[in-house]
């Protein structure tokens, strides 16, 4: 495995693994979905009432073997056989409905209980930074709010249960047994005993052989999904065998963790079935030797093989338990790991400080900023936005300025120092306050595979057909509109492939103007488009940014000259600030890269 893949099965970052025993896990789980616990008792009363029914059989072939089946020559009348088959039928019916009753209450429960760790789970991925999220990858995070939470509801439904039928129907038939036969029972569970100690061990060594499944199947997802997402950059570029590699690398993964973990359970399972043939032997060994010193029956000892294998089924489901159970642990393990994730970005919620209304001025007061373990990469910034001023930030790759809007719209948090808006630490102010006033329109607005109209109310909850067509007008781009074959009707694609690159930032512009924030951060596009979509981007965007708060990062020649003030970062510090006209003459950084803007503009006309 590459050192690439092997980093990427860590855990998120700053949560160490837990390494709780697996009550401890079962026991946090189920508080973490009280709905799973409603009415738990009752069901596992009548999961217990459900194993009767097993235990009637033998009793009733030890009636009738002893009623004189037994026996040649004997007459047996009809009503000694014929009253406990009706007594046992009538029981065992009772308790199929009662195992009924028994699964529809634990269904409803789990998946109610469930579905609330399902939303935590999913809602705490979302109140993670960018940071931490772009430092897992994304296959993972899904499999922890999918897959790792569909093994655990599975563990609920079937094997959680499972284990409570099996040892009801374990002591039931030891209860029956010892009232037959204490000797014969004593030589049942002394074949049985080393079983039941060596599942220890084999429960310890499923713990870690499922963490490992559960990890790889994580892996799984990401290594497929990557591909799938970016199959135009696979078929253009030729790498469809390096991909296919990675894909081959990561299903070996997971079959190799698969069938070590099967290994162990193909061991537990053969020696249960050991430990239930020597049983059986055993019982039919000392059942003759009692027997013929007159101490038990014939229907005593066939009743006992009965019995025995009423304990033998349950102790081959114990592997069957023991898969489930290390699996469902491991992957509610790993939910935890994701519910524990420090949220680093807090919502301060009905806490918060409300924002001024209208346009919007920002201080950055020495704020500086660093990656984890690495240096800074924003150091000791301040800077003063007046309100309704257009900023360019502009600098070479790396330089800062992306770093700088993350934290102007509070993605991530400053190290030291702090960011004002209106006069307000942005850190004091609730998510949907903040979200409300500031908005940030990244590279590549991200569309949803939807129709235009559903992606466009995400800018504006509520929006009706009537707004919508409004701000298409206000920012003129009408004539853009009636091109698409069905309106608001058309459907965009995945990610908006249906559409252009330009027509994609049209969108992004469309749903930031219905928004109506009184501060805008854009990240300017780099992506090249057609001369008579880039007009309409520009004109649109003019409209857009009138009388607003607007800091752009520029890749734009134009975007620079046009702003009201322009910001030069570089090596992570604000190294100069002033106008378009003011910096363009000061032989400086903004200067050189002015000078090669202009040299790139030449060249491509």
């Amino acid at each position: 495995m590459s050192a690439r893949d092997a980093a990427a099965q860590q855990d998120l970052p700053g949560v160490e693994a837990s390494r709780a025993t697996g009550m401890a896990v079962v026991r946090r789980g189920l508080a973490m979905s009280p709905g799973v616990k409603e009415g738990l008792r009752f069901t596992l009363f009548l999961a217990v009432l459900s194993t009767l029914g097993g235990s009637v059989i033998p009793i009733v072939v030890q009636r009738t073997i002893d009623s004189g089946l037994g026996d040649a020559g004997t007459t047996i009348a009809l009503s000694d056989v014929l009253s406990p088959v009706l007594i046992a039928l009538v029981l065992v019916l009772v308790t199929a409905g009662v195992a009924y009753w028994m699964r529809v209450r634990l269904f409803v429960a789990s998946e109610n209980g469930l579905s609330e760790l399902r939303i935590t789970a999913f809602r705490h991925v979302h109140d993670l930074s960018m940071l931490t999220q772009n430092s897992e990858r994304r296959g993972v995070l899904v499999a922890r709010v999918t897959s790792d939470i569909d093994q655990v509801s599975l563990f609920l439904q079937m094997t959680g249960i499972m284990i409570v039928i099996s040892l009801g129907q374990i002591v039931v038939a030891t209860v029956v047994m010892v009232f037959y036969s204490w000797q014969l029972t004593l030589v049942v569970w002394l074949c049985f005993l080393p079983l039941v100690f060596s599942l220890r061990y084999f429960a310890a060594r499923l713990s870690v052989a499922y963490d490992t499944v559960r990890r790889t199947v994580g892996e799984l997802l990401a290594v497929i999904a990557e591909p799938v997402v970016g199959a135009s950059v696979v078929k253009s570029h030729a790498i469809e065998p390096r991909t296919q590699h990675r894909v081959d690398t990561g299903i070996g993964n997971n079959l190799h963790a698969n069938t070590q973990a099967q290994k162990l359970i193909a061991v537990t399972f053969a020696s249960a079935g050991v430990s239930g043939g020597l049983a059986n032997a055993g019982v039919l060994a000392a059942g003759v030797i009692i027997g013929v010193a007159g101490g038990l029956s014939m229907g005593t000892v066939i009743a006992f093989a009965f019995l025995v294998s009423l304990v033998v089924g349950p102790t081959q489901n114990a592997t069957q338990v023991l898969t489930e159970a290390q699996n469902a642990i491991a992957s509610w393990r790993r939910v935890m790991d994701l519910v524990d994730t420090p949220a680093d970005v807090i919502d301060p919620g009905e806490a918060g400080v409300p924002l001024p209304e209208g346009a919007l001025g920002a201080t950055f007061d020495h704020v500086s900023f660093a990656y984890p373990e690495g240096p800074d990469v924003l150091h000791d910034v301040a800077v003063d936005i007046p309100a309704r001023q257009r900023v360019a930030v502009v600098g070479e790759t790396g330089s800062g300025k992306t770093t700088f809007a993350k934290l102007l719209t509070r993605l991530m948090d400053p190290r030291d120092g702090a960011v004002c808006l209106g006069g307000v630490d942005i850190s004091t102010v609730a998510f949907d306050e903040l979200r409300r006033h500031v908005l940030m329109v990244p590279q590549e607005g991200f569309l949803f595979d939807a129709t235009l109209r559903e992606n466009l109310v995400y800018g504006r909850s509520g929006a009706t057909d009537t707004d919508l067509l409004s701000v298409i007008d206000d920012l003129a781009l009408r004539d853009w509109y009636s091109t698409l074959p069905r309106g608001l009707d058309s459907r965009v694609g995945q990610r908006g492939e249906s559409l252009s690159a330009g027509e994609r930032q049209l969108v992004a512009l469309i749903r930031s103007a219905l928004a109506d924030p009184d501060l805008l951060v854009l990240d300017e596009a780099t992506s090249a488009v057609d001369p008579q979509t880039e007009l309409r981007a520009t004109r649109a965007l003019e409209r857009l940014l009138h009388g607003r708060t607007s800091v752009t990062i520029a890749h734009r020649l134009s975007t620079a000259e046009n702003a009201d003030r322009v910001l030069v970062f570089d090596g992570g510090q604000l190294v100069e600030d002033g106008t378009h006209a003011e910096l363009v003459n000061a032989s400086g950084v903004y200067s050189r890269l002015h000078a090669s803007w202009v040299a790139q503009a030449s060249l491509s006309s």
